[in-house]
């Protein structure tokens, strides 16, 4: 089933591990698409999209709305998206997406992090010719939908793959091709329980379970940093 398959299914076994980590999460990415797109969903496709993951999430109503007015309240000014790359331990290469309005602070903390997991802070975009950037949907399944016919009419849309997968049906695209897929779902009637921005290695390398340990450490550290919103990374 592809790349994007097997990167997902081991994702799924390990990953937003502790509910209060997801909705942090979620509510992180929520306020970054309000100040880039305003607080109403009608007109803002991301937040729309996110307010369907955490719907999905069962993430209580109020969390989002905290969210959303915490965007609003903001110096939106201030307030970006920062990506940092860095090299973990035994050489597996990791990407930080950040929400900060103090990059100084934040840039300190993640450095910290990876001189204290064995790891180091490279350049930046120093990994990106590891990874695709793409957008994933998780779409609800239902017994009408003719899988083959729905490929047929994505491919308009340059999908990379589409496959059922249980009572679920995932969607992976280049990331610049989000707009066009959601709205062929929405406008089809087709249920999007979840949406998200992935960066999918070209490559895993694999360790033994010594040096995972090592690697996860360092991945929890970042992830634990509250200006923290995604933590990608090569091992298999």
């Amino acid at each position: 089933m592809g790349r994007a398959f097997e990167y997902r299914k081991a994702r799924k076994l390990k990953r937003w591990g502790h509910m209060a980590r997801t909705f942090t999460k979620i509510g992180k990415e929520i306020e970054m698409a309000v100040i880039a797109g305003g607080p109403d969903p009608s007109s803002n496709l991301r937040l729309r999209l996110l307010m369907a993951t955490a719907k999905s999430e069962s993430m209580p109503k109020e969390n989002v709305e905290r969210a959303i007015k915490r965007a609003t309240d903001k110096d939106t000014s201030a307030y970006k998206e920062v990506v940092y790359d860095g090299k973990g331990p035994h050489g597996i290469a990791i990407v930080v997406e950040t929400a900060t309005d103090n990059p100084t602070r934040t840039v300190a903390n993640v450095r910290a992090a990876f001189v204290r997991g064995k790891g180091e802070l490279g350049t930046m975009g120093m990994n990106d010719f590891l990874f695709e950037r793409k957008c994933s949907f998780v779409v609800a399944y239902k017994d009408e939908i003719d899988m083959d016919e729905l490929e047929l009419n994505l491919i308009d849309c340059d999908i990379d793959e589409v496959f059922r997968d249980e009572d679920e049906i995932m969607i992976y695209a280049d990331f610049k091709n989000y707009g066009p897929i959601s709205k062929y779902l929405e406008d089809n009637g087709l249920e999007i329980k979840s949406f998200k921005f992935e960066r999918i290695p070209l490559s895993m390398r694999e360790l033994n379970e010594n040096e995972q340990e090592e690697v996860n450490a360092l991945i929890e550290r970042l992830e634990n940093d509250d200006d923290v919103v995604n933590v990608f990374h090569n091992m298999a």
